[in-house]
């Protein structure tokens, strides 16, 4: 006798149907296939399953291919850590194989690829050096990069091009790993995009917020014509910049259309350790609307960008 005052609903008479007779999301055709001995990356590609992030992979190298092919902007945006894994070679042979139009930093993209130029290394044990306060406190680092930016300021050229040009201009030993000197000389724009108190070189005493100010904010408008040229097939790329660049590309979007300018058919791509809010929000969803495409691909950086690279050259 049941407690309750229903019963428990009986499957007698469910209406069915054959199995081949539905649609379904996947079958055998979008399987990945095992790869024969002495495959090559392009074998390796085709292999994938046409199955959700290898599937959008597989689109998205076709979609950056078509970019270039067709002469499109194709603009690179990247977080600092991008630069510590030492991707810079791998950028830099994209730079000069013309798979970039455009380069955008944050503020601390500029510190770890000038002293990659200038001294081989980068990266400082934070946890040790601050302790007694030796965090930041490297003198080449904030004497050399406020004086290029503080001359920048002077002659009313940005950021990314004057820290650039100190960079190629040197003799420093490393100076073609660095991602600016090699833009500079190539003649790629490339912007750097600083929110004041967050990178080492701010608290140097020769320092100064006018000129960090001015030539960031030229950089912001250098960005935003970067972007207006991704209409008709560009690709956007954010790389490891989980706020800044995000933010920096929403704001020079809305700039670009206020002013008249149909920036609607292009791609977008985020590559990130993890899923962010910002980058999902302000990248990939946002932006693109009804006839762009968002990717976004979870990974780490020094796997998933050589790993990019060496697609483009299948």
């Amino acid at each position: 006798m049941y407690k309750y005052k229903i019963k428990p609903l009986s499957p007698d008479g469910l209406k069915t149907y054959a199995l081949r007779s539905r649609e379904s999301k996947v079958n055998v055709e979008h399987f990945a296939s095992p790869l024969a001995s002495g495959a090559n990356l392009s074998d390796f590609l085709h292999s994938l399953p046409d199955i959700l992030a290898a599937k959008d992979f597989k689109e998205f190298i076709g979609l950056i291919k078509a970019a270039k092919s067709q002469g499109r902007a194709i603009i690179f945006a990247l977080g600092a850590h991008v630069i510590k894994v030492g991707l810079n070679p791998i950028i830099i042979d994209l730079m000069e194989k013309g798979w970039l139009t455009g380069l955008a930093l944050n503020g601390a993209g500029i510190i770890h690829d000038f002293e990659i130029a200038y001294a081989g290394q980068t990266s400082e044990d934070v946890e040790v050096q601050i302790k007694d306060g030796r965090f930041g406190m490297a003198r080449e680092t904030g004497e050399m990069l406020n004086e290029a930016i503080n001359k920048g300021a002077e002659e009313g050229i940005g950021l990314g091009e004057a820290v650039g040009r100190m960079i190629a201009d040197s003799d420093f030993p490393h100076k073609k790993m660095s991602l600016l000197a090699t833009a500079y000389k190539l003649v790629i724009p490339a912007t750097v995009h600083v929110a004041i108190g967050t990178d080492i070189i701010h608290f140097h005493p020769k320092a100064k917020g006018e000129a960090i100010g001015k030539t960031s904010l030229q950089d912001f408008f250098m960005f935003c014509s970067m972007v207006e040229k991704l209409e008709g097939g560009g690709v956007f790329i954010n790389v490891g910049s989980a706020v800044i660049m995000p933010e920096v590309f929403i704001k020079a979007l809305s700039l670009v259309r206020n002013k008249g300018h149909q920036v609607k058919n292009f791609t977008t791509a985020v590559f990130d350790f993890i899923h962010h809010y910002r980058p999902h929000q302000n990248v990939v969803k946002r932006p693109v609307g009804e006839k762009g495409r968002g990717f976004y691909f979870i990974g780490h950086h020094e796997i998933m960008i050589p790993l990019l690279a060496a697609s483009l050259k299948k």
